[in-house]
């Protein structure tokens, strides 16, 4: 935690609606400590500014926190964030806090499953941030390579998942499976090339070739 306060302390500081996001998060949601959170959050929002994406993919809305980074992140209004979350009850705080964000209207939110409903969109993208369920993250992965450009970027989040990839005590864990699965599948493939960063829960950048 010392570490942690030391690489926030020396990040630039996350915007006040994004922070009070970040609290309603932990406060209201079950799972709040799913959400990005302030250093990954500036990460996500330099990648964009750095790839410079019109069209952004994300598989695994939450409570919006990360699709309000990179949407912040984007060259100007005529690019745009879409973003899909499979439960159903996410949708009322995830709207919410987006529609009320300065960068809200850079970003589109679809309630349902991303994997099957992204590639009939038509949309090749630039950059998707992949940070849906874990035991389906090589489907998602097969799903979204194919409407991604050549030279366009997967980023996928919670890859390390608290060390549990290394840890035989989470053998019969089916989202560390899923996840292992995943890291072996991608760093198998020759159509990609890929980074995996010790951020947070691991963030792996990938490259299509």
């Amino acid at each position: 935690m010392i570490i942690e306060k030391y690489l926030t302390d020396h990040t630039s500081p996350e915007p006040e609606h994004l922070y009070r996001l970040w609290r309603a998060a932990n406060m209201e949601l079950l799972a709040g400590r799913m959400t990005s959170g302030h250093l990954q959050g500036r990460l996500l929002k330099m990648l964009v500014e750095m790839v410079r994406p019109r069209q952004v993919l994300e598989v695994g809305t939450f409570g919006g926190y990360s699709a309000l980074c990179m949407a912040e992140g984007l060259a100007d209004d005529d690019c745009r964030i879409v973003t899909f979350e499979i439960d159903d009850e996410m949708e009322d705080f995830a709207r919410r806090w987006i529609e009320s964000s300065p960068f809200g209207h850079r970003v589109q939110l679809i309630i349902g499953d991303g994997i099957k409903e992204a590639p009939r969109l038509g949309v090749t993208f630039d950059m998707a941030f992949l940070d849906g369920d874990k035991r389906t993250y090589v489907e998602a992965y097969e799903a979204i390579l194919p409407i991604i450009r050549k030279g366009g970027f997967i980023l996928a989040d919670n890859t390390l998942w608290d060390g549990h990839v290394t840890d035989p005590a989470y053998d019969r864990d089916h989202q560390t499976l899923g996840i292992r699965r995943f890291n072996d599948h991608v760093a198998a493939d020759p159509r990609t090339e890929q980074v995996m960063l010790p951020l947070r829960d691991g963030l792996t950048l990938i490259r299509v070739s």
